[in-house]
């Protein structure tokens, strides 16, 4: 098993964004990748709201998955990918995937979540480029 240092070192140098929260949300592990992800400090992001990376228009959606997953114990997004918009700290629109593993205390309660998340920004802006050509050459093939 790998000592607490390891897990650490692990957490510090991810390329991948880890952020972990308790149960009402609150962050309380933010690594470096989140911080150049989200251009949240981490002084800045512990113990903050997720809303802080959650878009305005999505937060009663999210919360109320957050409510029923700390409610149940079960989610499917510990194996199946979510891709969800996120919010940069400049205001900034992001497109982000991630997963989640829900983390338990000694007493086998739900202690927290732990999220691994992944700018997609790049790709999703380059599909959606890629739709929009060919849906204009179907067009002009079509007219």
């Amino acid at each position: 098993m790998p000592s607490s240092v390891d897990c650490q070192q692990l957490v510090a140098v991810a390329g991948d964004a880890i952020v972990v929260c308790d149960p009402e949300g609150v962050i309380t592990l933010w690594n470096p990748a989140a911080q150049y992800m989200f251009g949240f400090s981490p002084e800045e992001a512990l113990g903050q709201s997720l809303d802080l990376i959650i878009p305005q228009r999505l937060r009663a959606r999210h919360w109320e998955g957050y409510r029923k997953t700390m409610e149940t114990g079960q989610t499917r997004y510990g194996h199946d990918v979510l891709r969800v918009p996120g919010q940069h700290k400049d205001g900034r629109a992001m497109s982000i995937s991630f997963t989640v593993a829900l983390l338990h205390g000694a007493d086998h309660k739900i202690s927290g979540i732990a999220s691994i998340i992944r700018d997609e920004s790049a790709k999703f802006n380059e599909d959606r480029a890629l739709r929009k050509r060919l849906a204009e050459l179907e067009a002009k093939v079509g007219a």
